[in-house]
């Protein structure tokens, strides 16, 4: 995937989508319209953290290249660069794979 210029603000992180299979484990091909959007993904862009009580940094629990569980409704999508793309909080992870 090409780099983008866009760094995310705070504790908000940049997720491009894992694709869900197209066939089921018995062979049968799902068509694009009974597919669910997958909920997992993989961090592609972090922002700096935020400012706790005393002023000082708190870095985000998450890096560059995790694989991440999320909800359903979670984030927001863009397209940058021509790639779909969801912004969300570090507080929309449900947990980190693997």
């Amino acid at each position: 995937m090409a780099s983008t210029n866009f760094r995310p603000l705070h504790d908000r992180v940049v997720v491009r989508r894992i694709e869900a299979e197209e066939k089921t484990k018995g062979g049968i091909i799902i068509p694009d319209t009974a597919k669910e959007k997958p909920a997992e993904g993989e961090i592609i862009a972090v922002g700096s953290g935020v400012r706790d009580d005393k002023g000082n940094l708190v870095a985000l629990d998450v890096k560059v290249g995790d694989r991440i569980l999320f909800g359903k409704w979670s984030g927001t999508e863009v397209k940058l660069d021509g790639v779909d793309l969801l912004i969300m909080k570090e507080a929309d992870i449900m947990g980190v794979i693997g």
